[in-house]
């Protein structure tokens, strides 16, 4: 930064400091673990060297900073496993409705909520891209972006197809059914990242945006759908009321999933989440939430489970994440914590 003419290019100076930050956000983490880490041992010594009034008097603090200590070098532990190219990026999370008809769409809002609330857990900025409305209840489709640091390097942990079980409110018989959704979560990637997209491989529509109410609703084409022929992957935008911004909006996404599906054909991950058939019901879910005859949510990838059902739709997701993150780290230590470390 001190060198003669860096400030000349800002473009260039920009970039550079994109990729500064993030480092100096993990240094400094790990600068101040070693901080506080030397002032623990610093007061043990203390206590050690003293009466043993002295060490009744400074064993509540000593036992308070040690619980704080495992819980921060936990969290700092997570976060270094969120080393991949696009972890840092923000996070484009699509839920569709599977098998179950309108249970399966009043389950897609559901998950909506829940990823929602767990959003404003991490103080993520969310946004909802676009909602496309369930026969009956709920929503056949929802997108949402998640806007905060490695939003995406956390959110990819809920990629694949959660089961549901539950007595449904929609059966007069109050019988007991099984329904599926999938979330599908790709990284909002930068400007930088070179994706080739030709004009005239794209199919750009116009039309009314939906929704509940409001004078623009329904009078303007502000709504944007563009499919890209070549490969099929359509998107869609009305959360603006300006089509161009809405056009902007679409375009990033677009670009976002051709980006996520060259990579998924260069290293063939998709059948690590999906199963080789990727359909979304029996067999391919990663995560099962059990409403009834007992309550109980588990991760079937790693064995993570609960019986807090509420917590959980709440947005207490952080415990399925953190386990899915540690599964796929070899170098991952023990779940228990010891003074040692």
């Amino acid at each position: 930064m001190t060198a003669p003419g860096f400030w000349d290019k800002p473009e260039e100076a920009r970039a550079f400091f994109a990729e500064l930050n993030p480092i100096k956000v993990i240094v400094g983490a790990a600068q101040t673990m070693q901080r506080r880490l030397a002032d623990f041992d610093a007061l043990v010594e203390l206590v050690e060297e003293g009466s043993d009034a002295d060490a009744q008097e400074y064993l509540p603090e000593i036992l308070a900073s040690l619980e704080q200590l495992k819980k921060d070098f936990d969290r700092l532990e997570i976060e270094s496993f969120l080393s991949g190219p696009l972890d840092h990026c923000n996070a484009i999370l699509t839920i569709h409705a599977g098998a179950g008809g309108t249970e399966s769409c009043d389950w897609v809002e559901m998950l909506l909520r829940q990823y929602t609330r767990w959003a404003e857990r991490r103080g993520y900025a969310c946004e909802i891209q676009d909602l496309q409305a369930g026969e009956g209840a709920g929503f056949s489709k929802a997108t949402l972006l998640l806007q905060g640091p490695n939003a995406y390097g956390y959110a990819k942990a809920e990629r694949g197809v959660h089961r549901l079980v539950r007595i449904s409110p929609f059966d007069a018989n109050k019988r007991r059914h099984t329904t599926f959704a999938a979330v599908d979560v790709i990284a909002e990637i930068d400007d930088d990242i070179p994706v080739d997209i030709k004009p005239e491989d794209l199919k750009i529509d116009t039309y009314r945006s939906s929704g509940k109410g409001g004078q623009h609703v329904n009078k303007t084409e502000s709504a944007i759908r563009i499919t890209h022929l070549p490969s099929g992957i359509v998107v869609t935008c009305q959360t603006e009321r300006s089509q161009i911004k809405n056009r902007a909006t679409a375009m990033r996404t677009l670009k976002s999933r051709l980006y996520e599906k060259t990579q998924d054909e260069k290293r063939a991950e998709m059948e690590r989440f999906y199963g080789a058939k990727g359909e979304i019901g029996w067999g391919n879910q990663i995560r099962s939430y059990v409403f009834q005859p007992y309550q109980m949510v588990k991760d079937l990838r790693t064995g993570c489970e609960t019986g807090n059902i509420q917590a959980v739709m709440d947005g207490d997701i952080d415990a399925f994440i953190n386990a899915w993150l540690r599964a796929g780290c070899p170098k991952s230590r023990n779940k228990d914590f010891a003074l040692d470390d």
